[in-house]
């Protein structure tokens, strides 16, 4: 059986570094995804089919997951790097015409929904994503990597969103830029 391990981070440069960990711990890279807002990434300029390799290059090195990381976008997101299953599961639905977008593919993969809308909400305001799907027997070493690189804490971001008026991740808010994701940062 497999298990989806998932964690959001306020800093790509941490999630590239748990990338990392997983596949040196054997996690395959087909089994691990990044979904990053491009506000720590906006000043990477690739277009067309040298978007993955372009981008790559730049954030992830030569090898693994990162090698392939692309610009792409997901409703509510906007423009994220990413790169993985989640990602195309999340793009599929939507250009399939399926409900549900970044938060119906994270419940799919077994993130309740209210963790799914705060992971959706931390990467539309400038965090990275990361999902890793492992066999059981590897699930206690990909929360233990994940868990050691400080995660955001889903229900204490969750309480400090609400505390702003949030209730939910919201498809058609616009994605934050720089500015925005500098002073909400500030706050956590």
């Amino acid at each position: 059986m497999t298990t989806t391990v998932t964690g959001l981070f306020d800093s790509y440069d941490t999630a590239r570094r748990v990338v990392s960990d997983l596949e040196a711990a054997g996690i395959p890279d087909s089994d691990i995804s990044i979904i990053a807002s491009n506000v720590d990434v906006e000043d990477v300029q690739t277009t067309g089919t040298e978007t993955g390799a372009a981008v790559g290059a730049v954030l992830g090195g030569g090898a693994g997951l990162l090698a392939g990381l692309g610009m792409l976008a997901i409703p509510g997101l906007g423009p994220v790097v990413a790169a993985g299953w989640l990602a195309s599961t999340a793009v599929g639905a939507v250009a399939g015409g399926a409900a549900g977008g970044i938060v119906g593919s994270l419940t799919d993969a077994g993130v309740s929904e209210k963790t799914a809308n705060v992971y959706a909400e931390g990467v539309r305001r400038g965090g990275t994503l990361l999902s890793a799907r492992v066999d059981d027997n590897q699930a206690g070493i990909a929360r233990s990597i994940i868990a050691s690189n400080n995660p955001v804490d889903p229900e204490a971001r969750d309480i400090a969103y609400r505390d702003t008026g949030w209730t939910r991740f919201d498809e058609t808010a616009p994605p934050y830029n720089k500015t925005d994701t500098t002073r909400d940062r500030s706050l956590h």
